[in-house]
């Protein structure tokens, strides 16, 4: 059976930085490709960032230079490393496994002074 359990949301200041990780098991983890979606309250869900089994990776306009996704195929774990984040930036972060189809249980993050 496959899981996503993701870790590290929480509130930080603007210009502040997060790193959000995704563990999953269930699978073998170096195939298939994941990304780390948003949602802001009373918005659609939408992509921050995606990558896939040999690295390549994908932003949203909004998060370009700013947020970097990654994976370590040893640990099972993805991540996604927000910097300089803004206000607007506030959301529920969620881990999405190509593969399965299946999605994290969401993490919040706030980004507030």
């Amino acid at each position: 059976q496959v899981q996503l359990v993701e870790s590290g949301g929480g509130l930080v200041q603007p210009g502040g930085s997060l790193r959000l990780s995704c563990a999953i098991s269930g699978r073998l983890f170096s195939i298939g490709g994941m990304g780390w979606h948003r949602q802001i309250l009373g918005k659609q869900r939408e992509l921050v960032a995606a990558t896939t089994s040999d690295g390549r990776t994908n932003y949203s306009d909004f998060v370009k230079g700013r947020f970097t996704i990654s994976r370590d195929n040893a640990k099972n774990t993805m991540y996604l490393q927000m910097s300089s984040l803004k206000p607007e930036d506030t959301a529920v972060y969620y881990c999405r496994d190509d593969i399965s189809n299946l999605w994290g249980q969401g993490t919040q993050v706030t980004v507030s002074s």
